[in-house]
């Protein structure tokens, strides 16, 4: 399968996820417990792996597999990232409003772009450059609400520690990212094997979550497993379903693509979802929504167009013997 046709699938997925979620709301409120959905969404994503790794060690071609623990132990990283992660990100909420939160997790778009050349060692052109910041410009246009919809002077204007917990959260969600990729680059072995051990930490990672929560409140609504599936409609498993193929999707472009190819999906899939917002949430339509997709359509092509297609490079002349 061609990375852009992965891609393409992960745009889609990714834009349909806050629409999903949103759905799944009764009269804004949810009546089921969202910590569960990343929980049944890892542990759908490990038993989809598990399942095609069982099918693999059937054939006549059993897959490879690092089994050694010191192999092994470097999948809990982006486990405890992605949990440092979280909590930034609610951290950040309790001193930035959501406008602001989502203008500053643009920032993981240049971060990522910083460590894909530091910790991978993959050079990019001046021209790419050029494009990775234009696609962090695009996408922050996008988001930028115009004075008529809110003060234009609450716009920036938090605590420092709003400003250090964003950059803090949107650095954690490049690394994280960038380090997976090197997870699923640094041997040859299977996709599925390194997807199980990747979402067995998962798993774990959220189960400990769960009843953290749980001791947290006393154990007030019993125990996280009895009301595992309260609240839950048909709406709620597309929403775990979708989470959990993105996720697959964005193992399959670690593995035999890149980190920016992602940066690039879930960006344009936050535009797609402005867009689809309008039509089915009455969301009004901006000129700032217009600028910040034609901005990242430039990008796009800045990006991944050859050279020669963007630039009109000088032809070079036969040489005349004399």
């Amino acid at each position: 399968m061609q990375w852009y046709l992965v891609a393409a699938l992960l745009t889609a997925l990714t834009s349909s996820q806050g629409i999903l979620t949103t759905l799944s709301q009764s009269n804004g409120k949810y009546k089921y417990d969202y910590a569960t959905i990343p929980f049944l969404a890892e542990l759908f994503k490990l038993s989809v792996s598990s399942f095609f790794l069982w099918k693999k060690c059937q054939s006549s071609s059993p897959p490879r597999m690092t089994k050694e623990w010191r192999s092994v132990r470097l999948y809990l990283v982006p486990s405890v990232i992605y949990l440092i992660h979280n909590n930034a990100q609610f951290a950040t909420l309790t001193y930035v409003d959501p406008s602001t939160y989502q203008i500053m997790g643009n920032l993981k778009i240049v971060t990522t772009g910083i460590l894909f050349r530091l910790v991978l060692k993959r050079k990019l052109s001046n021209l790419q450059w050029m494009a990775i910041v234009l696609l962090a410009i695009g996408t922050t246009t996008s988001q930028v609400k115009g004075c008529g919809d809110t003060p234009c002077d609450s716009l920036f204007s938090a605590p420092l520690q709003g400003y250090m917990l964003g950059i803090l959260s949107a650095c954690l969600s490049a690394l994280a990212g960038v380090y997976t990729e090197y997870l699923m680059k640094k041997n040859n072995d299977s996709l599925y094997w390194q997807n199980v051990q990747l979402y067995t930490f998962g798993v774990i990672f959220n189960m400990g979550w769960l009843m953290y929560g749980d001791f947290k409140g006393g154990f007030e609504l019993g125990p996280w497993w009895q009301r595992l599936f309260n609240g839950y409609s048909i709406i709620t498993w597309m929403v775990v379903f979708n989470l959990g193929s993105t996720g697959l999707l964005v193992s399959w472009l670690m593995k035999y693509s890149d980190n920016i190819v992602k940066v690039y999906s879930t960006s344009m899939a936050m535009l797609l979802t402005m867009v689809l917002s309008i039509y089915l949430f009455s969301v009004k339509a901006t000129i700032q929504l217009f600028l910040g997709i034609m901005i990242c359509i430039i990008s796009l092509q800045m990006y991944f167009m050859p050279v020669h297609m963007l630039v009109e490079l000088p032809q070079t002349l036969p040489v005349t013997s004399k």
